[in-house]
């Protein structure tokens, strides 16, 4: 059976989510793009294991370098010298930009410290900006998560994933 808005999101596993987003988007007629910085295509590894994830997964776009943010996806490299390339107008660019360099009218964006190095004092190893674009509407979220790198890694796919599946349960369907 298949959970509900008012379900406890929180006990499914990737796979599950994964199965309940294909749903939500298939119900609506919508496909996904993914733009992965942090996660380098763990998510849209993650939706493609999923038979038949070509009829609501679009394409994924791995911007790991804050160039290859600007040309796949049309980030200003002004947005990032000024916020950072791991920042909340970074993370909402690279979710419309997915969008709007792709067929897909839903988009959800990673870019983060997944350490071991990288951090500091204001943005310390572990800490995430997530975004998700649908209905024309950014939606971003900073979170941090604890753990090594590959723990960093996973718990930020389950987060984008969760939160996706939420949005898409409060998006009407046509």
């Amino acid at each position: 059976m298949s959970p509900t808005f008012d379900d406890d999101l929180h006990e499914l596993d990737v796979p599950a989510l994964v199965a309940h987003t294909a749903q939500l988007l298939q119900a609506r007629g919508w496909m996904l793009a993914t733009a992965e910085s942090c996660t380098g295509g763990l998510i849209a590894a993650a939706c493609t294991e999923l038979a038949g994830s070509s009829a609501w997964f679009e394409r994924g776009f791995v911007t790991y370098s804050n160039e290859a943010k600007a040309e796949l996806l049309g980030v200003d490299p002004a947005l990032i010298a000024a916020h950072g390339a791991v920042s909340d107008a970074v993370a909402r660019a690279m979710a419309e930009g997915a969008v709007a360099r792709s067929r897909a009218q839903v988009a959800l964006s990673v870019t983060g410290v997944a350490g071991p190095t990288g951090g500091s004092p204001e943005k310390p190893v572990g800490t995430v900006w997530l975004g998700w674009q649908l209905q024309g509407q950014a939606r971003t979220e900073r979170r941090r998560f604890d753990g090594d790198r590959a723990t960093v890694r996973s718990a930020t796919v389950e987060h984008a994933l969760r939160t996706l599946v939420q949005l898409l349960q409060q998006a009407p369907a046509r």
